[in-house]
């Protein structure tokens, strides 16, 4: 009952909040949005033309004084016609008046165009335009200019009701009465509980004829395919019409005026009283911001209301899982009802992949973050135990080439992780899926170093010492740079500063990535993650996978190829045979290199995680020779490593070499 109410108070809270931001901005704060000058000018300073613009621009701005005044234009004749100068403002058509934004508009044109005989400005709240041609009454949709919103893509479904809605608006804005503003507005329902809206505004300038107008509109929605290319957000700008669709109410309410017959009332004869009631634009957004002051108190008060009597529930959840470590987390929480908003109620137009954890889905938060929401599923091989320990290790991090954590949900039985969205997929995608364009070595060596860095810090350089434990490339994302992110902490384990390794009675991870000594004898340490990070250089280089199945030879292995052919000092005949020409020889030799040196038998004889990134950075540094990797197969491993890992880790219980059924082996080729 809790979660629905706050289900429903908090879109209402949002959108009053966005219709306060814009009674306090459209009256005191107009926004640019961009401007064209004409490239036919005039030379002479001081020129005719140029004193007639001042003049239209004095007009105009004076012009734009008092309620319901939204359009204007005016003429100031020259001696000769070539010095007569036609101008116009045209206000948005929910705004009663735009005086601010034609003053700002009218400015910015006197310094960036006053040479020019032709000019268009447009803000969110007006468009100025002048001209030294005629132009009243004539439909034009050059000059314009399209802007689309930095934001990710709308499904395939958004975009045609985008449409419809756009068109509707359009009908509407074109057959309105040759008195009234030729302006119109529309929302729609996104998603079936109705939170989530598109708004769409059409307007034309009202000396335009209908037919004028729509056939304006026309052109700019049969831009928006190559303008905006199906985000988020944009506008088409011309001349005579503009356009514009948003996710977020960016418009006003507008209720026309009842007439005095609709209403019984009659039109006062007292003129002196008349201009005492006369109310002027800031009275009206006073009384506005006030009335939406005391409706976001009376909804902040339900919500408080509802939230602490839910509260006592999180915190009774919060105790249960985190201890006495609850109340540092209690920040990071977020309502159930805000992420079902957030990702569309979990929509499948909204998944974005699957992992052992659960589904993932791409949201966007209240705030406009974009998001990947991890849902722990009931049949998850994971539960409670990783839930705690990627919260407890992941919020704890921050680093450039680690995933960010944004919060969790524990609410009605569900568990919810929130990351940074990440758009460019993990780098198994990159390097295994055969119908993906394959990886330059430029990237690829930057997606190494990256990787290096990241663990690095885990390592060394966080206030935690955190050896991960499944480090592979499914967990490996990619940001729109090709950065590199580590993602997926739920196997990650802390160990002491001054502690060398740790053991364990259950192995974790994915086949393939595991050091012998792991998955042997349970014994893990910051070398385990340097084979891991070793397996993964090899396969970034070579394009195929250490593994391909349960059943195999040491032949088989990547590992076992890429020792041969350095062994037989062709090394760079293992590079990834699709991957472009253009590369270093040096590089590729250092990283293969660096790669053999990872997976290693001993692990004392791995370097650290610090060595690598020396190596990597400083081309003077002198590597090692590797020796023979550990070819792990099937419980068999070289006896003088499985004797120290005995030796070392007598705490560990191990029935058998490994169980495969506690190893991880999901891939992932999605963000997350």
């Amino acid at each position: 009952m809790a979660s629905n109410s706050i289900n429903v108070v908090f879109p209402l809270i949002l959108i009053i909040i966005s219709f306060l931001n814009l009674a306090i901005t459209e009256a005191q704060f107009p926004t640019y949005v961009y401007h064209i000058c004409s490239t036919d000018i005039t030379t002479t300073a001081n020129s005719p033309f140029q004193l007639n613009l001042h003049i239209l621009f004095s007009y105009l701005s004076s012009n734009a004084t008092g309620d319901n005044n939204e359009f204007y234009d005016s003429t100031v004749a020259g001696t000769n016609p070539s010095d007569t100068v036609y101008g116009i403002f045209m206000c948005r058509g929910d705004l009663p008046s735009c005086r601010q934004c034609v003053v700002n508009a009218t400015d910015k044109l006197s310094s960036e165009c006053s040479l020019s005989k032709a000019a268009v400005i447009w803000y969110d709240e007006c468009m100025v335009r002048y001209n030294n041609t005629l132009f009243f009454s004539t439909m034009a949709i050059a000059p314009g200019v399209s802007l689309l919103k930095e934001s990710n893509n709308i499904s395939n479904k958004t975009v045609e009701l985008l449409f419809d809605t756009m068109n509707k608006t359009a009908d509407e804005a074109a057959n309105a009465s040759i008195l009234a503003k030729k302006f119109a507005t529309k929302q729609a329902n996104i998603s079936s509980s109705g939170f989530q809206k598109l708004y769409c505004l059409t307007q034309c300038t009202p000396d335009l004829s209908p037919k004028d107008c729509r056939e304006c509109l026309n052109e700019a929605i049969w831009s928006l395919p190559w303008c905006c290319e199906g985000k988020q957000g944009g506008r088409v700008l011309f001349s005579s019409c503009n356009i514009r669709y948003e996710l977020f109410p960016f418009y006003r309410s507008v209720t026309p005026p009842p007439t005095p017959a609709a209403s019984g009332l009659v039109p006062s004869t007292n003129n002196s009283s008349s201009g005492e009631n006369k109310k002027g634009p800031t009275q009206t957004i006073i009384l506005i911001v006030i009335s939406i002051i005391v409706s976001i108190i009376l909804f902040s008060f339900c919500c408080f209301w509802l939230r602490r009597k839910s509260q006592k529930g999180y915190s009774v959840i919060l105790k249960e899982i985190f201890g006495g470590e609850s109340t540092a987390f209690e920040g990071l929480q977020f309502d159930l009802a805000i992420i079902e908003v957030a990702t569309n109620n979990f929509s499948q137009q909204n998944k974005i992949g699957t992992g052992g954890f659960g589904e993932v889905y791409r949201g966007i938060l209240p705030d406009g973050r974009n998001v990947a929401v991890k849902r722990l599923s009931t049949n998850s091989r994971q539960g409670s135990i990783e839930f705690k320990n990627e919260v407890l290790l992941i919020a704890k991090l921050q680093h450039r080439n680690l995933v960010a954590f944004i919060g969790f949900c524990l609410q009605e039985q569900e568990k919810i992780l929130i990351y940074e969205y990440v758009p460019n997929r993990s780098l198994d995608y990159f390097l295994f899926d055969t119908q993906q364009q394959k990886l330059s070595w430029h990237e690829r060596y930057k997606i190494i170093g990256g990787t290096a860095l990241g663990i690095l810090y885990l390592h060394e350089h966080s206030r935690l010492k955190v050896v991960h434990r499944d480090l592979k490339p499914s967990n490996i994302l990619l940001d729109e740079n090709m950065n590199p992110k580590i993602s997926d902490f739920g196997m990650a384990r802390i160990v002491d500063i001054d502690q060398d390794q740790g053991a364990t009675n259950k192995i974790v991870g994915t086949y393939g990535y595991i050091s012998p000594e792991y998955a042997m004898f349970g014994q893990y340490s910051e070398k385990s993650d340097v084979f891991s990070f070793g397996v993964m250089v090899l396969e970034i280089i070579t394009g195929q996978k250490n593994v391909k199945s349960y059943k195999h030879t040491a032949d088989d292995l990547i590992i076992s190829y890429v020792w041969k052919q350095w062994e037989n000092q062709t090394p760079v005949s293992i590079l990834d045979p699709n991957m472009e020409e253009n590369y270093s020889e040096y590089e590729v030799l250092k990283c293969i290199q660096i790669g053999l040196l990872c997976v290693q038998e001993n692990p004392n004889a791995r370097p650290t995680m610090g060595t690598i990134v020396s190596y990597l950075n400083n081309d003077s540094l002198e590597l090692p020779t590797p020796k023979q990797p550990a070819f792990f197969l099937h419980g068999t491993m070289d006896p003088r490593v499985a004797q120290q890992a005995s030796s070392s880790s007598q705490s560990a219980k191990i029935s058998a070499p490994f169980s495969i059924n506690e190893m991880s082996t999901s891939s992932n080729f999605y963000p997350r």
